[in-house]
């Protein structure tokens, strides 16, 4: 149900780095739900929001690592892993996940590549037929449920909205916008081959706070098996090849000159 890492393989941080996120996602909407002194005027408050937002980002990012094997050496690890990641960012199926990424990896951009609108790369309807091809109604089942355990526990629905829907939603926003449409959005160019993806041009601290380096995304598809939290090091590694790559080539220049 994963695909093989190619370039490494797992360690350690996997493990770490997985139940952190999963840690601080769960402990920052526990906050949310029961803290008091968080008026909706106030900046702190939205503040608060864009933090549970990016958390709920690193659920899918931990989601989509596990799908790639890279959470662990074990098998069943990533795949605990990856269904309590995919199931607490919006009640997905992380098997039914690994099969359209499988189908998005095989053939990036094309007519069955799930994730790609071949219709118009125009923002709002290409998310849109992405939404309705990733939103099921057992989906939509599980996070009525959850709405519904949340309301029982005693959370009071403005909350509920706030905390938990909300950055839900900004999180979908940015894992679309900086893993999906900016990377393979048409036209597509030569540096973009062969996996039809472009990369993030500006420095690691944007692309962390922006996907955790998902924006790398031509690094990803170079090297599935690379963890989001290496990314950099292949984009710097491949900068410093073109680089060199450039200076022979204006060395050569420069001798038959």
């Amino acid at each position: 149900m994963q695909t093989p890492a190619r370039h490494s393989s797992p360690d350690p941080w996997g493990v770490v780095l997985a139940l952190g996120i999963l840690g601080a996602w769960g402990g920052h909407l526990v906050f949310l739900f029961t803290a008091r002194g968080l008026p909706w005027d106030a900046p702190l408050t939205w503040l608060h929001i864009l933090l549970q937002a990016w958390l709920c980002t690193g659920l899918f990012i931990t989601g989509h690592d596990a799908m790639h094997g890279t959470v662990s050496r074990l098998r069943w690890v990533n795949e605990v892993v990856g269904t309590v990641a995919c199931f607490l960012f919006a009640g997905l199926s992380y098997r039914r996940l690994v099969v359209n990424h499988r189908a998005h990896h095989a053939r990036p951009t094309g007519d069955d590549d799930p994730d790609f609108s071949t219709r118009t790369q125009a923002f709002w309807p290409w998310l849109a037929t992405f939404m309705v091809r990733y939103t099921t109604l057992p989906q939509l089942g599980v996070m009525a449920a959850k709405f519904n355990v949340f309301v029982f526990l005693g959370v009071s629905q403005p909350r509920i909205l706030g905390f938990w829907v909300v950055p839900a939603l900004l999180g979908t926003l940015q894992l679309f916008y900086f893993g999906t449409y900016l990377p393979h959005r048409r036209p597509h160019t030569v540096d973009m081959a062969p996996h039809h993806a472009r990369t993030l041009p500006r420095n690691h601290l944007w692309a962390m706070m922006s996907c955790y380096f998902f924006g790398y995304h031509w690094e990803h598809h170079e090297s599935p098996g690379t963890p989001w939290w290496r990314l950099w090091r292949m984009k710097d590694a491949r900068a410093r090849d073109a680089a060199r790559l450039g200076g022979l080539v204006r060395e050569q220049e420069g001798v038959s000159r």
